[in-house]
């Protein structure tokens, strides 16, 4: 072979090996971009917020098949040879869904992670269960105060958490903000026997059973100026509790709307308080704190 014909052949064994090579190497390329991508994506589906690292999500099942939305907040350090306090936080219309998140987010932030504060923890470390009401339906009517299917599925959730943790059935507390008091007011009717304490956040009712709620000690709060719960509807409400001799205490703030949160957990007193009650303890009677209601 001449040459110049062995010339061209090494050259088109070149463009044939730069070819071959090419190919593998861009398939290497797209598998690899491809993996990475698989990666990305996995990783985010698996990262985990921080209200998924301190509040555990679960979906709780019963025995009918029925099911409910939770959050749980475990105190850090948890000790089961130690008896635990638990608040059971059922929260406002906002909170309402499917998703495991609203009920602990937006208006129920502070409701839900005031409790679990180094701060409070540090002096009560406390259990927070915020189960999630469905979209649609609400946690009892106050016209009736029975309890709705959601609420005594929140009820059995508490239930399932005693028997998994160490949890002091006579320091078990309930509190909830707007319909989640309907909630309360509804619990305390119909269960007094399970509370060590309750707080209730602009909410009302009306009393079917008055002498049950008398049974646990309670702090009531409520702004003057509620578009959503009238001012004067619950003033008659604590006026029928003082009658029967409730364990009230009552904050209304002055000039003040529907949404008073951050009002309510910025009481210096709020944590002691609570944290003072046990179930079957002596009553301390009534007190009452802020603004005091004018006369009608």
């Amino acid at each position: 072979m001449s040459a110049s014909g062995l010339g061209e052949k090494r050259s088109l064994l070149r463009q044939r090996s730069s070819m071959i090579f090419g190919k593998f190497f861009r398939r290497v390329a797209v598998a690899v971009m491809l993996a990475f991508s698989v990666t990305q994506a996995a990783a985010a589906a698996t990262e985990l917020t921080k209200d998924d690292i301190e509040f555990r999500k679960n979906v709780f099942v019963n025995k009918k098949g029925e099911k409910l939305p939770y959050r749980l907040y475990v105190p850090l350090g948890y000790d089961k040879t130690q008896k635990y306090p638990l608040l059971l936080w059922l929260h406002g219309g906002t909170g309402r869904g499917s998703d495991n998140l609203k009920q602990i987010t937006r208006d129920n932030e502070i409701g839900t992670h005031f409790w679990t504060t180094s701060a409070v923890q540090g002096t009560f470390p406390v259990f927070v269960l915020v189960p999630q009401c469905p979209s649609g339906e609400i946690w009892a009517d106050p016209e009736f105060n029975q309890p709705s299917k959601a609420l005594l599925l929140a009820l059995e959730i508490l239930g399932s958490v005693q028997n998994e943790f160490s949890i002091d059935p006579d320091r078990i507390y309930v509190a909830g903000q707007s319909m989640g008091g309907s909630g309360v007011w509804s619990v305390l009717q119909m269960y007094p026997e399970k509370w060590a304490g309750a707080l209730l956040l602009a909410a009302y009712d009306t009393f079917t059973n008055p002498h049950a709620i008398a049974q646990v000690p309670l702090w009531v709060f409520q702004g003057d100026q509620d578009q959503s719960v009238p001012i004067d509807m619950v003033r008659d409400m604590m006026k029928q509790l003082r009658k029967v001799h409730a364990q009230l205490r009552y904050t209304e703030y002055h000039k003040a709307g529907h949404e008073i949160w951050n009002k309510a957990f910025a009481e210096p007193d709020l944590v002691p308080w609570l944290s003072s009650q046990k179930r079957g303890q002596t009553p301390l009677g009534q007190v009452g704190t802020g603004a005091t209601p004018p006369k009608p």
